[in-house]
């Protein structure tokens, strides 16, 4: 999914892209769903068994490329200024009002003035005066658990992105006496998990019954937390169909629908 220079938000083409892809997925996945077994307590047929048919490769003569086409920024990771490490390391004594203060302080266009997109975070950063979670503040309760594996634990931390309706999340370590940004995005939120190692965030979909899942995973080669996942899979009711649907097999008309990996969920 596109993103900006690490350490920045998204702009609207970037995000409009990424939106773009999934959309072209979302009515083949909306048509497969249409597949399914008869009604309830019945026993119906289930036809001929189709024949498995193999991965084909489609458009051969194409050379592969060897440069991503767009600039994505897989790898987004910053040391935060402003905000000092106790010598201890330990990342549960560093404040959370404060890192969020230190990026509204690095990036003024987007929170100070009437015309800042964010400018009513800012302006409620005035009532985080008894900590995060607590009355208007917009920084959100912060989480700790152990990401990266070094034993110690890292900072998961959210804050409204005001007046709209989405919401900010980074996730933090500590390299030696830096705090360290390994992971930003902001989306409309429907839930956010820790799973293990990994961030998995749900996200409203523009298709009835579906939600976006995206999972950002610890990768030690790299010190970042990758997107590792990027998912559309279905949330609502599924629809009932008493025939089951023909086999389907590749040719250069064909479109076969798109693989769906299992959900990334749990604590």
């Amino acid at each position: 999914m596109p993103r900006s220079r690490p350490g920045s938000r998204p702009g609207p083409p970037e995000r409009r892209l990424g939106r773009v892809v999934r959309r072209a997925v979302a009515g083949v996945l909306v048509l497969a769903a249409a597949a399914g077994c008869g009604d309830a307590g019945e026993l119906e047929g289930a036809g001929s068994t189709p024949t498995a048919v193999g991965p084909a490769r489609l458009w051969p003569e194409l050379t592969p490329a060897s440069s991503p086409a767009f600039e994505i920024g897989e790898v987004n990771t910053e040391p935060v200024k402003g905000v000092e490490v106790p010598a201890d390391g330990d990342i549960r004594r560093v404040d959370p009002v404060g890192i969020v203060r230190a990026e509204i302080d690095a990036n003024p266009g987007d929170y100070a003035g009437d015309k800042a997109p964010y400018r009513d975070t800012n302006r409620r950063m005035a009532d985080c005066a008894r900590g995060p979670g607590h009355g208007e503040c917009p920084v959100l309760r912060p989480y700790y658990r152990d990401l990266t594996g070094d034993g110690r634990d890292d900072l998961t931390l959210g804050f409204r992105l005001l007046p709209g309706q989405t919401t900010a999340v980074r996730v933090y370590t500590v390299d030696k006496d830096r705090l360290m940004q390994v992971m930003a995005w902001e989306d409309a939120l429907s839930g956010v998990e820790l799973a293990g190692r990994s961030l998995v965030i749900r996200s409203p979909s523009e298709v009835a019954g579906y939600e976006y899942r995206l999972q950002w995973t610890w990768d030690r080669d790299q010190r970042a937390m990758l997107l590792t996942h990027d998912e559309m899979l279905r949330t609502g009711p599924r629809g009932h169909s008493r025939h089951p649907s023909a086999p389907s097999s590749a040719s250069p008309s064909a479109s076969p629908s798109p693989s769906v990996s299992p959900s990334a969920s749990g604590g």
